[in-house]
């Protein structure tokens, strides 16, 4: 279990080091390549238009033919596309390649939960789900600290070498060390349920509406702010030298939520810590709205993260206890895929708005009912026991 555990994490790493590369690259990438905020909008949100495209396809596939073909492809081909963007030098070409490097991450999201699901015992799942997938705000934030700290004359595309050559070098390790779940093993000997049977047969309608409801804001909220945060620090006063800071601390709060909110969600139910997470998000905001220095900025950054994605990590522990063995990839994917789509919309969202002349605390603003009603999905959601481990055959 622990190596599994530790290639997941280790892919998780790599989807949040090409995430956030992205953002903490934009503010030398845009100017370079000429593109404007609502380009450079169009380019975050592509890039989600393809994990939404890659987690639908990548969840259903898996359960039919296995995790690990799957999984070891998607790795393939986010490597190769992220290696790509180095050369991309228009807008055109650029939103290509983004868009590929996002089918390659979104079809490695599902199976990530998936496998989190079936090698953990179910006292544990949220936690070991979420310390797999808290590689992706360590990702980040060594992404951030390698842009920090680029010697001078290294630009923008040393990060999209780094973050595409990695899990290239890796592939060797997962052929050789990943083994099949045993849940995917027992599935080849019976016939898998449709696709609507999973998510809305067996009394699933109601959780399946509902985690989708929470999907979609909580990752419309975090791709603006992964995607944004930094060049909302530029406009806020703050250097384009610390500006990188605030992605930083935003995925190193990101890593102590998500371990401390699911070790609590295991010990005590996932119901109060998530409201309370959600909470506390608002006011973070709130401060960031108010507050024009670099200090009280990135200590709300640090506290945004904590809330956000350890909230965000809890849901995708949750989720896969919904779903039967037989389609428990397909229902995670649908979800990651829904949620997607909330995550198309925040860059494009804070785009328009910035494009249009909105001040920063505006943008910022515009998240406090967005997080509210994720919130209040999510507690609703929580009265619902999940019923996937009784229904193995859904």
């Amino acid at each position: 279990m622990a190596i599994i555990i530790g290639l997941c994490f280790a892919v998780a790493v790599l989807e949040g080091f090409d995430i956030q590369a992205m953002g903490v690259a934009a503010p030398r990438m845009a100017p370079e390549l000429g593109l404007g905020p609502d380009q450079m909008g169009m380019v975050f949100a592509i890039a989600n238009v393809g994990l939404a495209i890659g987690a639908a396809f990548g969840g259903w596939l898996a359960d039919k033919v296995g995790r690990k073909p799957v999984f070891i492809g998607s790795v393939a081909v986010f490597g190769v596309f992220t290696l790509a963007t180095m050369v991309a030098d228009t807008f055109p070409v650029l939103t290509a390649v983004r868009f590929l490097t996002g089918l390659g991450l979104g079809a490695a999201l599902p199976n990530m939960v998936a496998i989190a699901s079936e090698i953990s015992p179910p006292g544990r799942r949220t936690l070991i789900t979420s310390l797999i997938f808290c590689g992706m705000p360590v990702g980040g934030a060594t992404s951030a600290l390698v842009a920090a700290n680029l010697p001078q004359g290294v630009d923008w595309r040393a990060l999209f070498l780094l973050g595409g050559a990695a899990p290239l070098i890796l592939i060797p390790a997962f052929v050789i060390l990943l083994k099949e779940t045993r849940a995917v093993v027992d599935a080849t000997r019976a016939r898998p349920p449709s696709l609507a049977n999973v998510l809305f047969g067996g009394g699933r309608a109601a959780p399946t509406l509902l985690i989708w409801l929470a999907f979609f804001p909580t990752l419309m909220i975090l791709y603006l702010l992964l995607n944004w945060l930094p060049t909302l620090a530029v406009a806020k006063g703050l250097s384009a030298s610390v500006a990188p800071q605030t992605a930083l601390y935003f995925n190193l709060g990101s890593v102590v939520g998500s371990i401390v909110l699911a070790a609590c969600a295991d010990r005590f139910g996932w119901r109060w810590p998530l409201a309370l997470a959600f909470a506390l998000f608002i006011a973070a905001i709130v401060g960031m709205a108010t507050v024009t220095t670099a200090t009280p900025i990135l200590i709300l950054s640090a506290g945004a993260g904590f809330c956000l994605l350890g909230s965000q990590y809890a849901l995708y522990g949750v989720t896969a206890g919904y779903y039967p063995a037989l389609g428990r990839g397909a229902g995670a994917g649908a979800a990651i895929s829904v949620g997607r789509l909330g995550s198309i919309a925040g860059p494009i969202l804070a785009g328009a708005m910035l494009g249009a002349g909105a001040p920063v605390a505006d943008v910022l603003r515009v998240m406090i009912p967005i997080a509210a009603f994720a919130g209040l999905t999510a507690f609703a959601l929580s009265f619902i026991r999940p019923g996937g481990d009784r229904d193995q055959t859904a």
